[in-house]
């Protein structure tokens, strides 16, 4: 019964307001979900990529949120995501392995949708979905992949404001799917032309992304 009873609120008119400002910090990790095509090369070898272990990266950025009404508001969420992937090439018959490690620096501005429910004492859960065009900052020339810099992810997650005496705390778990084919099949770039191969076979590879946000308003 004591888990129901009505408590002072803090803050209760911060979600009132048009405008609601805050920062971020957070972890995520990237994945990349690759379609291969069991490409044979002349030699008759048959390379398959994947990515088979996650490294956790960072993310900060800043909260600009627009009040619709009572239970919906726009997001705009200016959002730096530092981190990497370890690809991993498998030949079939031989078993031969092969890696290239793929750093990023990703510029985002997520344009989400924030779904709330009412709010009880000081909690409020809320469910979003959105869309995250994203710029990787940081491509290399030269290796066994070439991933473009462009990306847009549709966005989808939940949380919960927790309202606190002097500022409003937010954790949110988020799963980002990317929308753009990112293998970059031009490779003028490449000098050594035995890593052509890897290129050759892979058909497609889409971004994936988990984060884990902490918002301060």
């Amino acid at each position: 019964m004591s888990a129901q009873e009505r408590r002072v609120q803090n803050r209760p008119y911060i979600d009132q307001r048009i405008w609601h400002y805050g920062f971020l910090a957070g972890i995520h990790m990237q994945d990349l979900k690759f379609v291969n095509n069991g490409f044979v090369t002349d030699d008759g070898e048959s390379w398959f990529a994947d990515v088979p272990e996650y490294s956790p990266g960072f993310s900060v950025g800043v909260l600009g949120e627009l009040y619709l009404n009572h239970y919906m508001s726009l997001r705009i969420v200016p959002t730096l995501y530092f981190g990497d992937k370890r690809v991993q090439f498998r030949e079939v018959e031989t078993g031969k392995k092969e890696s290239q490690n793929i750093k990023s620096a990703y510029v985002s501005c997520p344009i989400d949708v924030k779904f709330s429910a009412e709010r009880f004492n000081n909690y409020r859960p809320y469910v979003m979905l959105g869309l995250s065009p994203t710029y990787d900052l940081t491509v290399k020339k030269g290796k066994a992949l070439r991933v473009k810099p462009f990306d847009c992810y549709f966005e989808i997650g939940m949380g919960c404001d927790i309202y606190l005496p002097f500022f409003k705390l937010i954790p949110e778990l988020k799963f980002g799917f990317g929308l753009v084919n990112l293998i970059d099949k031009k490779r003028n770039d490449l000098t050594d032309k035995s890593l052509e191969k890897f290129t050759l076979s892979v058909d497609k590879a889409k971004a994936r992304m988990i984060a884990l946000t902490f918002y301060f308003e």
